[in-house]
């Protein structure tokens, strides 16, 4: 049963993931050990912690390299028998987790529906490994934030290539999302959709500037995750989102 939930879930992790810890806490810290699947989360950066406060976490990752490193975190962090790392892909998700007996209590899908096939079958796969009342933690990078990242970084022309919904030459298409567009596969998935949030409103534009505090920079990223505008401009978007 999680005991000690305070210290995976604050001071030790990414500032830029404040918002998104923030909103699974009252989930993870509640006193009750939850089956979680974490899709495309293979290197353990949420897996790791919530295995931490004694949840058995499932991870699928098409990386068997990700799925190492998953497995030697874990057992660093002592939590090894709680961690399970399957290799395969989400869209899939009926095949590889087709032992599996029952549906699980959470699930992660973190900066994954922006480089998979088909977003919409990969959240509809999602969703059916979730038990009635599951829940799916949902991050994705945001369209706006990633043009205002480019333009104040001194390139128009690859913020016009994101605006626009191309790929930057040169380098792997990797999608970006609106609040709407997100809100319309959860939707399209069976899934009731929470309040949606921005991730990283400043931490990224902070992360270079000297002296900065980062609990000052954490309380200011969760003062700004929920208030309009600045989620709008965020980095990333997140919402909790529930299976009838």
């Amino acid at each position: 049963m999680p005991t000690e939930p305070a210290a995976p879930t604050t001071e030790q992790l990414p500032v830029r993931t404040a918002a998104v810890w923030a909103a699974l806490d009252p989930l993870v810290s509640a006193g009750t050990a939850l089956r979680v699947l974490d899709v495309g989360g293979g290197s353990g950066m949420f897996a790791v912690p919530l295995a931490r406060l004694g949840h058995r976490v499932t991870v699928v990752d098409p990386s068997a390299d990700a799925l190492a490193t998953l497995h030697r975190r874990a057992q660093t962090a002592g939590v090894r028998e709680r961690v399970r790392g399957v290799q395969g892909d989400g869209d899939l998700l009926h095949e590889v987790l087709a032992d599996d007996d029952g549906g699980y209590d959470l699930a992660l899908c973190h900066s994954v529906l922006e480089v998979v096939d088909d977003p919409a079958v990969t959240l509809r796969e999602i969703a059916g490994a979730l038990c009635p009342g599951g829940r799916v933690s949902l991050a994705v990078a945001n369209r706006a934030g990633a043009v205002l990242a480019r333009a104040v970084a001194g390139q128009p022309a690859e913020a016009l290539a994101v605006l626009g919904g191309r790929g930057v030459p040169g380098r792997p298409v990797r999608r970006r999302f609106s609040p709407g567009d997100l809100l319309a596969l959860v939707d399209g998935a069976g899934l009731t959709a929470g309040t949606w949030r921005g991730v990283s409103v400043v931490a990224d534009l902070l992360e270079a500037a000297s002296g900065a505090d980062p609990a000052a920079v954490r309380t200011l990223e969760l003062a700004l995750a929920e208030a309009s505008p600045y989620r709008e401009v965020a980095a990333g978007l997140h919402l909790l989102a529930t299976r009838a």
